[in-house]
């Protein structure tokens, strides 16, 4: 470039006519020279061996013979026409040359693709390889004698970066050998006198690719140019944790100028990676490169901001054909499976998750980043592009970096030739073992599969929550029929979709429901379901999958040869999925179906309500709690009061009674009463009712028996402390019977008492009047006694602790209350008031339920207000 910039700036044309020239000579106080003649010699287009025959009949043969020709045709080749026959060196004839044609620009390209095919002796028209140098000497030091004379040479730079370990030029380059002794010999002729240009720095760069590819932006192109890079800058600036460190600096912006429309992270991958390549040239190979990317930009209608690494099309034969060419041919198959194409995996991936990942296509972006970065350096010591460079590649203002980090995490799990070490990413041509875990994955049967999930689901098991026993994947003639609360988790193979009536799920459940075995299931209130989702099972399989091939690949790491790598991703992918199938078991196992009764018929047909688990790190039989206790399907604890009302509106009576052996049975027998967590939980209950001091209205009573000869309740007990025993005679007596019997028995009681005393003490018949006769005193009597003053009212109150109000009232009712009770005629009113004050205020649902229980339990007054 530097050569076509000096061909042309001596061409003739008028400083104003060639871009950026003018602005140049004025900033140095230059004027160019006029008739500047010009010779040019490209040493791969001119062969040693064979003479050139110019239009005016001259035939030359050397590169002497050639620059005089073109300084000044036929009367300046007659200047070295001898030498050029001979093939000798002209020696000072080329500074008489140069002053008479002067001022001239000698332009040599090639010279030692040139020099190296000539021999030793002089066989060749173009002379011997010595007398080539011998001329390269006398050249220089001509050039530099003459006043106006220019010569310009390019050669190999001994710090370019196509460079042996040594620090001298690549044999492809140089060619061999001989080449190599020819670039020293050169260089030592022309280093005498030679004034150094370096190669065009990479922002030089920059600028040569744009204005060679695009034309010169307007004030107006300029100001959107500014806007764009600003909003880069501010962009890496707000999402500092993401992007490098200088991304957010002035220069930085700076950069994004110069290089638009192309980002300078695509430009940095080019200058710093590509150019290591032995076949690539840093501006010349960036230059076809990027010529080729905009031209298939363009005819897409790319409407990106910038040109970024992520949004080169390697799809298009044409660019693939540009990046390919310098690389070794294995590269092309790793491009058609993981990099960008129609059968790839990140088209793939943009298609499998288009709402995501699709929209941007940031698995095609982020493949194409990471090829960008590495393919060139495959054997850098510090492989690969950091995950910071990979999204500088791929994201732009207004987009979610978020997308391009779960784009990186798909590609990495599913990637053949992708590598991943912490958080840096390179493409190789040698598979990854993750060929190897697909490969594995793509082997196990559904039966192996499903034997995995199992043994998974046996171990959640073990956290039961609420549930008296868990049941994973086990038959109907494994789970017991008890009355303790269970809930059975069914296998793989019996998966549920939402709002579908009898799916393989329904139908598993209702034949354990219905039977143990070959012998009918009593106690159906006592078991509820947790079903698989049919849609998640299927991820769930893949995760289960791919966690037994890699956890068969780390089994066998030395039998496979892997190297510390290899073992270590092989570990590190085992972890990672074995955190996703165990993150995947409960988001597949989330339909609980409970078995229904809607009315109070035990022969109605069963319904089968089905409820959403749902998310949270617990268990899935804790979960399953949370859900029914919410949905009133379980109950681990139940009032008195909701027991009262559940023998009254079954009922559940038998007469007016029911053993409490019956009792248990029915609940957990009929799914239209509540579902108890165990026998327990009812006793409970039943204990709080006897024990209430408002037992005769709200509850009910316990005996130890009934005497069905005597129509009575022995052992009836209400409104204290009661020992419950659960056998075929202890019974639960309805209130209104309870309190009869407790009336006619305290009737009795009082009349016996009664009788007692007027057996015991003589008194004269208390209807006849006068005083009773004084004992020994004949004819005198005892005169009247005053009346004496009766105590026949108490009351009484008390403050009780609300934490423990049944065991404070039970000790009241027992020490207070029961000997009051007991006498005769005794009208006992016991009234408990409550104040309560909620800081944070009563929600919505807890009015509700209070509301509603005040009123089941017939309180005379009751309500929330405000303060």
């Amino acid at each position: 470039h530097s050569m076509l910039a000096l061909y042309h700036l001596f061409s003739g044309a008028g400083a104003g006519d060639l871009p950026g020239v003018d602005e140049l000579i004025n900033e140095e106080g230059l004027t160019l020279p006029e008739g500047v003649r010009r010779s040019v010699f490209v040493g791969t287009q001119v062969s040693p061996g064979k003479p050139s025959k110019k239009p005016d009949g001259i035939t030359v043969r050397t590169l002497w013979g050639e620059i005089a020709w073109q300084l000044g045709g036929k009367e300046a080749f007659k200047m070295v026409q001898e030498d050029d026959k001979n093939a000798t060196n002209p020696g000072d004839t080329l500074k008489k040359l140069f002053e008479k044609y002067g001022p001239c620009l000698i332009l040599i390209d090639e010279w030692i693709a040139y020099a190296r095919q000539l021999h030793t002796n002089a066989d060749l028209p173009a002379g011997s390889f010595d007398t080539q140098f011998t001329f390269a000497q006398a050249l220089t030091e001509a050039a530099k004698a003459a006043k106006t004379t220019l010569l310009v040479v390019s050669i190999p730079a001994s710090e370019s970066p196509h460079q042996k370990p040594d620090g001298g030029a690549t044999h492809i380059e140089i060619g061999g050998e001989k080449g190599f002794e020819a670039l020293e010999r050169l260089k030592n002729a022309i280093g005498r006198v030679e004034a150094s240009w370096r190669p065009a720095s990479p922002d030089e760069g920059f600028e040569i690719v744009r204005r060679r590819l695009f034309e010169p932006l307007t004030n107006d192109q300029s100001k959107l140019r500014d806007t764009v890079a600003r909003a880069f800058v501010d962009y890496y600036g707000q999402q500092q944790q993401e992007f490098p460190s200088e991304c957010r600096e002035a220069e930085y912006e700076r950069r994004i100028q110069m290089a638009y429309p192309i980002h300078p992270e695509l430009f940095d991958r080019l200058y710093n990676d590509w150019s290591t390549l032995e076949k690539f040239q840093r501006t010349r190979g960036v230059l076809r490169l990027m010529a080729t990317v905009i031209h298939s930009l363009w005819e897409r209608n790319d409407s990106n901001l910038l040109i970024l690494p992520g949004a080169v099309p390697i799809e298009d034969p044409a660019v693939q054909f540009e990046l390919t060419r310098y690389l070794p041919d294995q590269w092309a198959p790793v491009i058609e499976k993981d990099v960008d194409g129609p059968n790839s995996l990140p088209l793939a991936l943009d298609r499998e998750f288009a709402g995501t990942l699709g929209r941007l296509s940031a698995c095609r972006r982020v493949s194409r980043t990471i090829y960008m970065g590495s393919a060139p350096i495959p054997k850098a010591a510090n492989r690969g592009v950091d995950e910071k460079h990979v999204k500088l590649g791929c994201v732009q203002p207004g987009e979610a970096v978020a997308t391009f980090g779960d784009a990186i995490r798909r590609l990495t799990d599913r990637g053949t030739y992708l590598y991943v070490d912490g958080k840096r990413y390179w493409f190789s041509t040698q598979p990854t073992v993750n060929r190897l875990a697909d490969d594995r994955a793509n082997q196990y049967s559904d039966d192996d599969i499903e034997d995995e999930i199992k043994r998974r689901l046996k171990a959640e098991a073990k956290s039961r929550g609420d549930f008296r026993k868990v049941h994973p994947c086990e038959g109907s003639g494994d789970i017991p029929d008890e009355t303790e609360s269970a809930l059975v988790i069914l296998g793989p193979e019996y998966p549920h979709r939402s709002k579908q009536s009898d799916t393989a799920a329904q139908r598993e459940a209702a034949a354990i429901l219905d039977t143990r075995g070959t012998s009918p299931r009593n106690y159906k209130n006592s078991l509820v379901f947790v079903a698989p989702d049919a849609n998640r099972l299927r991820d769930l399989a893949e995760a289960v999958r791919q966690w037994k091939a890699w956890n068969s690949i780390c089994d066998e790491q030395k039998s496979l040869n892997l190297d510390p790598f290899q073992s270590t991703q092989a570990e590190s992918k085992r972890k990672t999925a074995d955190e996703t199938v165990a993150a995947r078991i409960p988001e597949t196992f989330q339909w609980l179906l409970v078995p229904v009764h809607r009315g109070d018929d035990p022969k109605a047909p069963i319904e089968w309500e089905e409820l959403k688990l749902g998310n949270g790190g617990d268990s899935l039989a804790k979960r399953a709690i949370k859900k029914l206790t919410t949905e009133e399907h379980f109950f681990p604890a139940l009032g008195s009061a909701r027991l009262r009302l559940e023998l009254d509106r079954v009922p559940l009576w038998r007469g007016n009674h029911v053993p409490l052996k019956q009792l248990c049975e029915d609940f957990a027998r009929y799914l239209y009463l509540p579902r108890l967590r165990d026998q327990d939980v009812l006793l409970a209950s039943i204990r709080d009712g006897i024990e209430r001091l408002t037992w005769a209205d709200e509850t009910f009573a316990y005996a130890e028996r009934y005497d069905e000869a005597t129509d009575r309740y022995i052992g009836l007990r209400a409104g204290g402390p009661v020992q419950l025993v659960i056998d075929n005679e202890s019974v639960l007596v309805r209130a209104d019977v309870a309190q009869k019997q407790k009336e006619d028995e305290a009737a009795r009681a009082a009349a016996a008492t009664a009788a007692a005393t007027a057996a015991t003490v003589p008194t004269n018949d208390p209807t006849a009047g006068g005083a009773a006769p004084v004992p020994g005193v004949a004819g005198q009597t005892e005169p009247p006694r005053p009346a004496e003053k009766v105590l026949d009212r108490f009351h009484g109150s008390v403050r009780l602790d609300a934490l423990r109000l049944g065991r404070d009232a039970s000790r009241i009712a027992e020490e207070v209350v029961q000997h009051l009770s007991g006498i005769v005629g005794a009208e006992v009113q016991v009234t408990l008031e409550m104040q309560v004050k909620l800081p944070e205020g009563a929600s919505e649902k807890l009015v509700r339920d209070v509301t509603e229980n005040c009123r089941t339990l017939k309180f005379d007054s009751y309500g929330f207000e405000e303060s």
